[in-house]
């Protein structure tokens, strides 16, 4: 088999990873058409679908790699063609869900019938060329089946009665019993210190939380209202297993081995709540981890899924509104670093969101919130089968280190862990204000020499494919200002620049120089200096750079908002350049982009 190649288990054909467009143009028509059809497309659906830069906060693809939301053996069918039986079975598995509902909730014979019919009709439609997801057909039969019905969520009430039931258990004298039940041979078992038989505690509640929370007998069915202490003890008896038990646990710092050592430092997790009713196990984990130091995002579905719990459910659910008292619930869906940066270093340690779609797990949908989060948190936390599947049925790799909880077929809990990419480059706010603290220091010691500091603003990422060049005019001006003035510290962004930064980054690092009070001139790129930076490298001025100064960038028309902020504090900074009238065309970046967005719409992608 050649590198770069993955055979699927019990199928003859070899599927190329990742794909290479332009060997085939059939191969890529069907390809292109597989994105287009399941409205996965960014170029044909802007609206709806991440651009490829929000796509890279969560998922690291290779060079000319796109990223599907199915299994690779889902995938590898569809490319291939072939009309599979795996592929006919998921189809008609999704079409009797929907058809079991219909039989479930409409009574009327004629409604029924109609219904029925639309579905079936529609589904035949959808499926006949092989091209859809089986994910994405069930996303629409059930928005038919909703929009016709006018039923918001058909699954409201039995989502309400499975976190009643999880409720009522939790609160029930039999349950605590058992949970907080404390065995004297297991913290005592040897001399401890009183430090060691908490992280022992920590350890045992933990376990017994993450074991519970697969036992969906739990807000499935009344029997457990029935339970002894005896009973529960036997539910928290059954083993943890799987490849992701001690990495969980080493992420999570707790510690069960006897005299573990480790500072516990606050880990930000994002948590991926699954089914109704399992939620509230979840929340009990999460009110936990908080009070251990943690920062918990819980993220939900952005509206009705079968018996998923979503975000309405965690604004209007009895109990589920009880369980997230004091919970901030985070409504903003295209959220700024800034923003997310100021909530994430705010007393609130549990924190609820939208992943801003209606399907198990759909990176190519979520949020921009939903993408900032992912990418700012040092790991996430997923619940159930359909998104172990979604992030473990598949070659791509991720930013972060996953770990999956879910059932496995003997009833205990199972916990798989993915490591992220080996060459994800991530930034914390924490690094990035160390950076800026640095940058600090240099000024306050050239201020010291009686040098004058001044801050150069120009453009860097703002011509889409032309860093490079951006940072070698940049260098080259800035060199020339120095040769020409004395005593001068002049500090230059391009030098500052790291692969993995996104704007994001940069903004969020240079904003903290930018208000420290050190900067004596403010200059931001005129076209002259951009002219100059040519004369001086023997070259002339290339077409996308003629006419171009600061005004172009957007990250410098953030700036020269910052600089007249700044300016009002310390009237004696100055600032030179193109005036502020001009910095008008720019507004806002694409996420993830060093550009404006509006520019995506008139540059190749």
């Amino acid at each position: 088999m050649k590198k770069g190649e993955m055979k699927f288990e019990g199928q003859g054909s070899i599927l190329e990873h990742p794909y290479q467009p332009g060997q085939d143009p059939i191969r890529d028509a069907w390809y292109t058409t597989f994105f287009i059809e399941n409205h996965l497309d960014y170029y044909a659906y802007p609206d709806s679908v991440a651009p490829p830069e929000q796509v890279r906060f969560m998922v690291y693809t290779e060079e000319n790699e796109r990223y599907y939301p199915c299994s690779d053996r889902m995938f590898g069918t569809i490319m291939r063609r072939e009309k599979s039986r795996f592929l006919h079975e998921k189809y008609e598995e999704v079409l009797h869900r929907i058809l079991g509902l219909i039989d479930q909730q409409i009574e009327d014979k004629l409604d029924k019938t109609f219904l029925k019919s639309l579905i079936k009709t529609k589904c035949q439609h959808e499926t006949r060329d092989g091209l859809m997801i089986p994910s994405r057909l069930e996303k629409r039969l059930l928005k038919i089946y909703i929009d016709r019905t006018q039923i918001e969520d058909p699954y409201l009430c039995q989502k309400a009665q499975q976190n009643t039931r999880a409720f009522q258990v939790f609160n029930s004298e039999a349950f605590q019993k058992a949970l907080n039940h404390v065995d004297d041979a297991v913290l005592l078992s040897s001399p401890v210190s009183l430090n060691e038989i908490k992280k022992r505690v920590d350890y045992l509640k933990l376990r017994r939380l993450f074991t519970l929370s697969v036992k969906s007998a739990l807000w499935e069915t009344d029997d457990i209202s029935q339970y002894t202490v005896e009973d529960y003890q036997r539910l928290f008896s059954s083993p943890l297993t799987g490849d992701g038990v001690e990495p969980l646990w080493q992420f999570l710092r707790v510690h069960r081995e006897e005299g573990a050592s480790g500072v516990p430092l606050s880990k930000k997790i994002l948590w991926l709540a699954d089914e109704a009713g399992e939620v509230i196990v979840d929340l009990a984990i999460i009110r936990y981890l908080a009070q251990l130091g943690h920062k918990i995002i819980v993220a939900f579905k952005e509206g009705p899924l079968f018996t998923k719990v979503d975000f309405y459910n965690a604004q209007e659910d009895e109990m589920l509104c009880k369980e997230l008292e004091g919970a901030l619930l985070i409504k903003e869906k295209g959220l700024g670093k800034n923003e997310l940066v100021n909530i994430l270093k705010s007393d609130k340690n549990i924190m609820a969101i939208s992943d801003g779609t209606r399907e198990n797990l759909n990176l190519l949908l979520a949020s921009t919130t939903f993408a900032r989060v992912f990418k700012e948190v040092d790991g996430v936390i997923c619940k159930g089968a359909d998104q172990r599947r979604r992030f473990f049925d598949t070659h791509f790799r991720f930013t972060q280190d996953i770990y999956s909880i879910a059932e496995d077929e003997n009833g205990s809990a199972s916990i798989c862990y993915k490591a992220r990419h080996h060459a994800v480059i991530k930034f914390s706010h924490k690094d990035l204000e160390k950076k800026a603290q640095a940058i600090i220091s240099q000024m306050e010691a050239a201020k010291q020499k009686g040098m004058t500091v001044i801050f150069y603003s120009g453009i860097i990422g703002s011509i889409p494919g032309k860093i490079t060049m951006a940072k070698k005019i940049m260098s080259t001006h800035t060199q020339y200002l120095k040769d020409q003035s004395a005593s001068t510290f002049i500090i230059n962004p391009s030098e500052h620049y790291e692969p993995g930064m996104d704007a994001d980054d940069l903004m969020y690092m240079w904003e903290i120089v930018q208000r420290s009070g050190l900067i004596d001139i403010w200059r931001f790129q005129t076209y002259d200096d951009i002219v100059k930076a040519f004369q001086i490298m023997n070259t002339k001025v290339p077409p996308e750079w003629v006419g171009k100064d600061a005004t172009f960038s957007t990250g410098c028309t953030k700036e020269m908002n910052i600089a007249l902020e700044v300016q009002k504090e310390h009237r004696e900074m100055q600032i030179i350049g193109p005036s502020q009238e001009k910095f008008l065309r720019r507004e806002e970046y694409g996420i993830g982009k060093m550009y404006d967005r509006r520019l995506s719409k008139i540059c190749l992608p």
